[in-house]
C-alpha cells in the first residue's frame, strides 16, 4: 500500500481523545545585545587560513570571570559557568561538522585580563590558528553578562567581538549566540544555533502510541512538552516569526488544527472538519496555513488565512495531493501527489496555477520542503529504503544525504545548510531525530527523552 494511503487510514482511525493542553512553556527572557562586548576597539583582522575549515584548529578555553560569584544558573558560581559555555559552544562547532575546535577541558584557562589581551605564545603553541575567549559577570539585578571574542592567532588580531545580557535561565543562548557569531565569521554562512526544534514526542506500543507535541533547543537542551499526549499532536510547525506553532490534533476523532501561542500559552482553531486532514504549513509571510484534506476519497490541497475562515481548494484532480511548502518568496508551493499513477513531487504557483511534475527518477518521492535559500528541495526518496534526499527547484541534480531503512520528513535549518529528519528502526519500529549537512558526511543523532518524529526546525531566535 502506498504510504499515502496508509497515512489516510492512520487519521481515519484515530481514536476520540480530549484535547489538553500541558503547561505552557515559560517565555524566553530578553537578550540585549551589546556589539561591542565592554571594552576599547572596532572589528578588525580578516580570516588568514587557507585550507579546509575542518582542518582549522579553533581554541575554546573556559570563559573567565572577574569574581567567581554564585548564580541561579551555576551554583558553583560565575567560572564553573564560564567553562559551562565554552562546552557548548565547542559541541555547536564540532557537531555541525564544519570544524573540529578543542573545547575547554584540554585547554588551559585564561586569566580575566586575557580576555582582550590573549597570550599569543600559548595557544601558537598548541597550533591554535582561532581563538574563541570569552567572559561572563553576574550583575546585581541576577542578569548575565557574555562577551564572546574571536581571534586569529596567526595575525595577533580580533576578528569580531560581540555581548550580550541574559537572564541567567537563558545562559545557554548566549553560548549558541557567540557560536553563531564564530560560525558566521567564519564560514560566510548564517547562523542557526540559537533556534529552536519542534517535533512530536511518542510514546507506548506500536499500535497504540500516544503523540505529544513539545520543543526543544537545536542542541536538545531545554526540552518542553507542549500538550499531555491525550489527543493526538501531528506535524508541527514553527511560524515565521517564531511565536506560534501550528500543529494538528484528533480531538473527538475528528481532525483540526490549531495555532499555539508560545508566549501566552493559549491555542486557536484554525480549521476543523470531520474529513481525514494532515500536513499544515505556513506560508512565509505567517498569513496563510497550507493543509491536506480527504473528501470522497479524493485528498486536496487547500490554503486558509491563518485568522481562521473559509478554505480555498488549490488541487482538484483524481487521487492525493498533499503539502505543499512554500518557496521562501511565496510565490510557488511544491508538493506530492500520485496523480501520475505513483508518488511523486510536483510544483504549482501559489494560488494553484501551472501545476506541474519535477520528480522523473525513478522510485516514489515525498514530503518535500523548499530550503529557506531558495536554492534546493529536500524529500524522502522511496526506493526500498526511504532516503532523505536533495534536488534542485527544476527537479535536477538528485543528491542522497542517508542511506538508511526509514529516513523521511526532512526540515532545514534556518541557513539551509543542514537538515533534520526523523528515523525508524527496523523491526522495533522506534523512532529518533537525526541531522545531516549537506555534504551527506555529517550525521548525528539529536538527544530526546522519548521517541520522536515529524521534526520542524523554526527560525533563528529574535
Amino acid at each position: 500500500m502506498k504510504m499515502l494511503a496508509s497515512i489516510v487510514l492512520m487519521f481515519v482511525a484515530a481514536p476520540a481523545l480530549a484535547q489538553d493542553l500541558g503547561t505552557p512553556p515559560p517565555p524566553d527572557g530578553r537578550i540585549e545585545t551589546m556589539g561591542e562586548a565592554e571594552d576599547e576597539g572596532g572589528l578588525s583582522g580578516s580570516v588568514s587560513f587557507e585550507g579546509n575549515l575542518d582542518d582549522l584548529g579553533i581554541a575554546i578555553p573556559g570563559f573567565a570571570t572577574d569574581r567567581d560569584k554564585p548564580t541561579p544558573a551555576n551554583a558553583d558560581g560565575t567560572a564553573a559557568l564560564g567553562r559551562e559555555l565554552a562546552r557548548v559552544i565547542t559541541a555547536d562547532l564540532k557537531n555541525n561538522g564544519l570544524f573540529k575546535p578543542t573545547g575547554p577541558d584540554a585547554l588551559p584557562q585564561p586569566a580575566f585580563g586575557q580576555i582582550t589581551s590573549p597570550s599569543w605564545s600559548t595557544w601558537q603553541g598548541r597550533g591554535a590558528e582561532m581563538l574563541v575567549h570569552g567572559y561572563v559577570r553576574a550583575g546585581a539585578d541576577g542578569r548575565l553578562t557574555v562577551g564572546c571574542y574571536l581571534y586569529d592567532v596567526q595575525l595577533k588580531s580580533e576578528l569580531v567581538r560581540e555581548g550580550w545580557v541574559v537572564p541567567p535561565q537563558d545562559w545557554r543562548r548566549a553560548a549558541h549566540k557567540c557560536a553563531d557569531l564564530v560560525y558566521s565569521r567564519l564560514s560566510g554562512e548564517s547562523p542557526f544555533f540559537d533556534s529552536r526544534i519542534a517535533y512530536i514526542a511518542e510514546t507506548g506500543p506500536k499500535d497504540n502510541r500516544v503523540k505529544r507535541l513539545a520543543i526543544m533547543d537545536s542542541d536538545g537542551a531545554n526540552h518542553r512538552f507542549i500538550t499531555t499526549g491525550r489527543s493526538m499532536a501531528l506535524t508541527p510547525r514553527y511560524s515565521p516569526d517564531y511565536r506560534k506553532l501550528l500543529y494538528l490534533s484528533y480531538v473527538d476523532g475528528n481532525p483540526r488544527i490549531y495555532v499555539y501561542d508560545i508566549g501566552s500559552g493559549t491555542q486557536k482553531l484554525i480549521t476543523q472538519s470531520k474529513n481525514p486532514t494532515f500536513a499544515p504549513r505556513w506560508s512565509p509571510d505567517g498569513k496563510w496555513v497550507l493543509y491536506s484534506m480527504a473528501v470522497g476519497g479524493n485528498t486536496d490541497i487547500y490554503r486558509v488565512s491563518s485568522e481562521g475562515g473559509p478554505s480555498v481548494r488549490l488541487t482538484d484532480t483524481p487521487g492525493i495531493d498533499i503539502g505543499g511548502s512554500f518557496s521562501p518568496d511565496g510565490s510557488k508551493i511544491v508538493f506530492e501527489s500520485d496523480r501520475s499513477g505513483s508518488q511523486q513531487i510536483y510544483v504549482m504557483n501559489a494560488d494553484g496555477t501551472n501545476q506541474r511534475r519535477l520528480s522523473f527518477f525513478g522510485g516514489r518521492a515525498a514530503t518535500p520542503e523548499w530550503s529557506p535559500r531558495g536554492d534546493q528541495i529536500a524529500f524522502t526518496h522511496i526506493a526500498g529504503n526511504f532516503r532523505v534526499a536533495v534536488m534542485n527547484p527544476d527537479g535536477k541534480d538528485l543528491r542522497y544525504l542517508t542511506d538508511s531503512w526509514q529516513d523521511e520528513a526532512p526540515t532545514w535549518a534556518p541557513n539551509g545548510r543542514i537538515i533534520q529528519f526523523f528515523r525508524t528502526e527496523k523491526g522495533s519500529g522506534k523512532t529518533s531525530l537525526w541531522q545531516v549537512d549537506l555534504t551527506g558526511r555529517n550525521e548525528r543523532r539529536l538527544p530526546t527523552p522519548v521517541d520522536a518524529s515529524d521534526p520542524a526546525w523554526g527560525p533563528v531566535l529574535p
